[in-house]
């Protein structure tokens, strides 16, 4: 099969359209025809060698893989996946149009190992260890693929969050998303992410089902894509780990990243005041998602922010002075540490949590199906769309990853296979 690939560690130029054997799908495991996969600021940082700590530990050798989450169709189940009972309806409606696909045969298993990560706003300098990234301003622009409408105007009532404080409940086990009372089957459209591997820039992945859920109705596969690694993201760090509240302040830091454009998607549907941080270009751009003010990063310091009672910074530097931002019982989660001082970064955010009442919350992202399928549930009702900055074919993995390098993304790369 077809996969993003490179041999060593290097700029972009390194990567290339290659063959490997197809995935073999075991027992309990479902085999997944890829349609797009999304470009994370993280593989920038294990493709230049500077998570070799990561990559070396979980590949050894070359070629390694690119990809953390994806969006395509089911193609095979294995033994022991729960099967829909005899006469019951095996899709549910979130399964929307499209959602046959062949039934490919397995080959011989290849490994994906890898991490995620995140880039800041004025280059590939932090990296998150779950499942985002996001970069700001300057480098090229092109079109949005998806139905992107915007969310200016009066602000919607806020949505219910839903279960707080864990990332492994959603509430009820039909919501939108869920394998309601049975395990996925042959033609659904599914999303979701690989659990700490690269390897979804292929044509095929074999996942289990807590790894995946369906896929929201209404939107292509290919637009879907952007959403799984940074969407889960965002939920864990606003709604379990920041539990954010109707009428609080909330400050992102680059907002107008893959990470970022959600968050503040969601945090305007919580009823938060949402002030973002991005390029001087995206300033219009993070307003249209719902961000209530909009500072251009590289003129706007922490001085000149006032008090929030929720920080959420994508960047992984300079956090001793957003953290001072922090009203009286105020929240920071950082999904990103700076690679270039990450001994001191997490250092940091471990000595928060015993000195000082305004902890700083780190994690690193590895979604289950339940959280995913809540994702699935927020883009259904609205709260969430994808936002594409751009559509690249397999074969042009190196220029997607020089554009993420360049900063300016609005939203994310998606790297198109089907």
């Amino acid at each position: 099969m077809r996969a993003a690939l490179y041999d060593r560690y290097g700029p972009p130029e390194v990567l290339y359209e290659g063959t490997v054997p197809m995935p073999v799908m075991g027992p309990g495991e479902v085999l997944v025809r890829v349609h797009a996969a999304s470009v994370n600021g993280g593989e920038l940082h294990g493709r230049a060698g500077r998570l070799r700590f990561v990559t070396d530990v979980a590949e050894r050798g070359f070629p390694k893989r690119m990809g953390i989450d994806f969006a395509g169709e089911v193609v095979a189940v294995g033994q022991n996946v729960p099967r829909p009972a005899s006469g019951s309806d095996a899709h549910e409606s979130t399964a929307g149009p499209g959602s046959r696909g062949s039934t490919a045969e397995p080959g011989s298993r290849t490994a994906d190992p890898g991490s995620q990560g995140s880039t800041d706003e004025a280059g590939p300098r932090a990296v998150d260890p779950g499942s985002q990234g996001s970069t700001d301003e300057a480098g090229p622009r092109a079109v949005d693929p998806g139905s992107q409408e915007s969310t200016t105007g009066p602000r919607p009532r806020a949505v219910d969050p839903g279960p707080r404080g864990s990332t492994d409940r959603v509430g009820p086990t039909g919501l939108a998303g869920g394998f309601v009372a049975r395990g996925p089957v042959v033609g659904d459209r599914v999303w979701g992410v690989l659990p700490r591997v690269f390897g979804s820039a292929a044509e095929y992945v074999v996942v289990r089902p807590r790894q995946i859920a369906l896929a929201p109705a209404g939107w292509d596969l290919v637009q879907a894509a952007a959403l799984p690694g940074v969407g889960t993201t965002a939920i864990t760090a606003l709604r379990d780990k920041a539990r954010l509240q109707e009428g609080e302040r909330l400050l992102v830091r680059g907002a107008a990243g893959g990470a970022g454009s959600v968050a503040v998607q969601l945090g305007r549907a919580f009823g938060a005041h949402v002030t973002a941080l991005a390029g001087a270009r995206s300033l219009d751009f993070v307003r249209d998602l719902g961000a209530d003010e909009a500072f251009d990063y590289r003129t706007t310091g922490p001085a000149d922010l006032g008090r929030f009672d929720v920080v959420l910074d994508t960047v992984g530097t300079e956090l001793s002075a957003y953290r001072r931002l922090l009203r009286p019982g105020g929240r920071m989660v950082t999904i990103a540490f700076d690679v270039d001082r990450v001994v001191a970064s997490l250092s940091y955010v471990a000595a928060s949590a015993v000195f000082g009442s305004r902890r700083v919350r780190f994690f690193s992202g590895n979604p289950t199906h339940r959280l995913i399928a809540d994702l699935t549930r927020y883009v259904e009702s609205g709260a969430i769309r994808p936002v594409v900055d751009t559509v690249f074919p397999l074969a042009d993995i190196a220029e997607a990853h020089r554009a993420l390098e360049a900063g300016g993304v609005r939203g994310k790369h998606v790297i198109q296979i089907v």
